[in-house]
């Protein structure tokens, strides 16, 4: 679906985008992630065309990008910073304009078509107010609604969430799922592990112009030769597991080993009670931190 390779941008001297090479599969929900400044935003406009490339290629849908955008753009639905809008009219004309303008379907069906859109992206009850006195939030909406307006096969948003409460959040990340589950392609780039980490199935992080780490997220977190035990008989456990303790916290207690099984069977055969108990993996935030440099603007694990 997104094919890069030794994708570069430069501004002058400053080198934005540094040999990219991204791989975005049929189904992927794929998260670009990094901190301000690191290149996710100049590398979603080089997808789109929107700028040109000092080097390197770059295809979507299989075609090569800027030259065949005419072709590809009619099946990606695309958010990039503040979504287009002209501020002085309506969500809903915004949105009757951009269905004239493209391969939306027949004139006849086109209030019900953007109704529905409305409607999946939380904007089911909009008046006729102005975009210009929308909340960030309600634009952010508005924008999904805008790109999902033409049906299309890969989706490609910078900062979706931004601007939306953890209401909003959750219902936008409920809404890619959905989407995805029905064959659209979701790439996604932003700043958040927390929502990454939830929505996505593959990651790639930027740092710096680069491309640190690709891959599959289950792949990322591995076991770390832990296991969480949450049991109110915590004194109990302790002593059973003398030297086998790496951490406790009132009830819960960090264990040295990766066969939970053997573990509960231990436990359970010493009459301690359980809550919970589950092998530690890696979060996400671990992998970023251990692929990332240090610098001011870092990606927020919230």
């Amino acid at each position: 679906m997104i094919r890069t390779q030794a994708l570069t941008k430069r501004f002058g001297s400053i080198l934005a985008v540094d040999h990219v090479d991204l791989d975005v599969r049929p189904g992927d929900r794929y998260g670009l992630l990094g901190p301000n400044g690191s290149g996710k935003t100049t590398v979603v406009r080089l997808l789109l065309g929107l700028i040109f490339a000092t080097s390197g290629t770059c295809e979507v849908l299989g075609q090569a990008m800027p030259r065949n955008a005419r072709r590809v753009l009619p099946d990606v639905g695309a958010v990039v910073e503040a979504p287009a809008a002209y501020p002085h009219l309506s969500g809903r004309t915004n949105l009757a304009l951009l269905d004239a303008s493209g391969p939306g379907g027949p004139r006849r069906t086109r209030r019900a078509r953007i109704d529905e859109m409305l409607t999946r992206v939380g904007l089911g009850g909009i008046d006729n107010r102005p975009i210009r006195a929308y909340s960030l939030g309600m634009r952010q909406r508005l924008g999904l609604a805008a790109a999902l307006l033409h049906h299309p096969r890969l989706l490609i948003l910078d900062e979706p969430t931004n601007g939306l409460d953890p209401r909003g959040i959750r219902d936008v990340r409920d809404l890619l799922i959905e989407l995805n589950s029905g064959g659209v392609t979701i790439f996604v780039s932003s700043h958040l592990l927390a929502e990454v980490e939830q929505l996505c199935t593959r990651v790639g992080v930027m740092d710096d112009g680069r491309l640190v780490l690709q891959e599959d997220l289950a792949t990322l977190r591995v076991p770390t030769g832990h296991i969480a035990v949450t049991t109110p008989d915590g004194d109990a456990a302790v002593a059973l597991l003398d030297g086998r303790i790496a951490d406790r916290d009132g009830m819960r207690l960090v264990v040295r080993g990766s066969d939970v099984p053997e573990l509960n069977a231990l436990l359970v055969r010493a009459n301690i009670r359980i809550d919970e108990i589950v092998a530690q993996r890696r979060t996400l935030e671990d992998v970023v931190l251990d692929v990332t440099g240090s610098g001011a603007d870092r990606v927020d694990a919230g």
